[in-house]
């Protein structure tokens, strides 16, 4: 007896040659993942902190240093925007002459996905995406050649967590007298309230059970010793944050680690659910262990090869406005209280690079990021749903508006099944619109799915409509953090669904005609 599977993956790695051209994947015609192709200078993608990754970079021509005096007051950002836009063409920009800083800054590290996948150790995100499903509904073994076959994986993943080490490079320099001013921390966007600290991981410890939380919050810098904390509610810190109180205590240590290898930093994003520890994603897309050092002023342990901690803590009961920030919805969030971090040692490299990135409306960095999320987290949506085909949160809903999910459709109502499970599901329940199709439809092209909408819907039928907990950044929401949310049923209706016609065929050509008609473009070299 072998345990329920779910349907293979989708696929979408990139041949060389094969251009923008669809491919054909188990009967449908699915759009590759561009650019996927592998470097040529090295075999090797495992990077043991930023400095790797960036060598890899520049030897592929997709990091531009820039000597020309920029500053971090809004002039960074107006080259970074500009980059951005070029998608796949955006290159790494490494800004060497920060006037009034001694550190280079660095922004779009993963702004196209060459780069997103080279930062994955793969040519392919799927692949890691596949890794997973093995490891989460693998075939129970019969016999005892078959738990033989079952020990290197769990070989594999015994390797994964985390290991504290003596020293590491980020301990170079201990500065006891910290003063963030002199961080090159950019204005963004000429509305912002003031410097943002954009790409920290925020190492924290849940105060009754030490489970570890890593995530990336912006910290607006108020002065030398103080930034904002925006960990918003729905979010691990801020579960952290507010058990401080259960527990009667009134200080939490926090530290903001900037830089590290690509999979360290990528995991920081990563939705992962309460009391999984990030780290132990990234040892296992890096297959290796992420190395630890305690830091100097706190007790919290972070990666050793990062460029440099921010040290500090948060204490319960003081809030400080935050705010106006460019968000990634391409609008200002508006001015909300959130906690105070008070830095108390930073550890750094003796010539450290700062790490950020800028956000607005897409294309920007963190769309890759997000791409690499819908491609890796796809197995673990696929255990609670394994009736889900593919899945895709287009850059035009800034993560939280849409998300477009193919099924293998069973039964009448299956497909609001689906939307119903999805916003039960950690950060799904931000989701404002999900569009449910057959799996015949390849949702990563933004116009079939539309096609699908227009052709396959009744309003007052095929459209669910609740209300429940939004992404607080939706400022669209009648309330903060609340309002409703609509499913909409674009698969082909049944007998049973409110059908009371016959529901016609799609218009295909037979096979034979096709590739008749295909081979006599060639020939014609048309």
């Amino acid at each position: 007896m072998t345990a329920p599977t779910a349907p293979a993956l989708p696929d979408y790695r990139f041949t060389p040659g094969q251009g923008t051209a669809p491919e054909q994947v188990d009967g449908r015609l699915l759009r590759p993942l561009r650019g996927a192709t592998p470097p040529s200078t090295k075999t090797d993608l495992r990077y043991k902190d930023l400095r790797d990754f960036l060598k890899l970079l520049e030897a592929e021509g997709e990091l531009v240093r820039i000597t020309a005096p920029v500053s971090n007051d809004l002039e960074i950002t107006a080259i970074t925007d500009l980059m951005n836009k070029r998608g796949e063409a955006s290159k790494a920009l490494l800004f060497e002459n920060v006037p009034g800083y001694d550190m280079p800054v660095l922004m779009n590290t993963f702004g196209n996905s060459r780069r997103m996948n080279w930062a994955l150790g793969t040519t392919d995100m799927n692949e890691i995406a596949a890794e997973i499903q093995g490891m989460l509904v693998p075939d129970l073994p019969k016999g005892f050649l078959e738990k033989l076959k079952m020990l290197p994986k769990l070989a594999q993943m015994a390797q994964f967590p985390p290991k504290l080490v003596k020293d590491g490079p980020v301990k170079e320099v201990i500065d006891s007298k910290p003063d963030l001013l002199r961080l090159p921390v950019l204005k963004c966007w000429p509305e912002d309230g003031g410097r943002f600290i954009t790409f920290g991981g925020i190492y924290s410890h849940d105060p009754a059970s030490g489970h570890r939380n890593v995530g990336l919050y912006r910290m607006q810098v108020y002065d030398g010793q103080t930034t904002g904390m925006h960990w918003h509610r729905h979010k691990g810190g801020a579960e952290q944050y507010r058990s401080l109180r259960e527990l009667g205590k009134d200080r939490m240590e926090v530290a903001c680690v900037i830089g590290g290898d690509p999979a360290t930093i990528y995991s920081a994003s990563a939705p992962l659910p309460n009391g999984i520890d990030e780290l132990l994603l990234a040892g296992f897309i890096r297959k290796s262990p992420v190395e630890l050092v305690k830091c100097a002023t706190i007790d919290v342990e972070v990666p050793a090869h990062a460029e440099m901690v921010l040290e500090g803590y948060v204490s319960l009961d003081e809030e400080r406005i935050e705010g106006p920030f460019g968000d990634h919805t391409g609008y200002y969030t508006l001015p909300e209280p959130y906690p105070v971090f008070h830095v108390t040692g930073i550890m750094r490299r003796k010539d450290p690079i700062y790490l950020s990135t800028v956000v607005g409306k897409p294309p920007m960095e963190d769309c890759w990021l997000g791409k690499a999320t819908e491609r890796i987290f796809l197995p673990l949506l696929r255990v609670q749903l394994p009736e889900v085909v593919d899945m895709h949160l287009p850059w035009e809903g800034v993560f939280h508006n849409f998300v477009f999910v193919s099924i293998k459709k069973a039964y009448p109502g299956h497909a609001k099944k689906v939307m119903s499970c999805l916003w039960g599901l950690g950060q799904m329940m931000f989701s404002k619109y999900i569009v449910v199709v057959d799996a015949d439809c390849d949702v990563q092209d933004i116009s079939e799915v539309l096609f699908r909408i227009g052709a396959h819907t009744s309003p007052g039928r095929d459209a669910m409509i609740i209300e429940g907990p939004l992404d607080v950044l939706d400022h669209a929401a009648p309330y903060f953090g609340l309002g409703t949310k609509m499913g909409i049923d674009a698969t082909n209706k049944w007998p049973g669904e409110g059908v009371v016609r016959d529901w016609p065929a799609p218009m295909t050509l037979p096979p034979a005609a096709r590739a008749k008609a295909e081979a006599l473009l060639r020939d014609l070299g048309l």
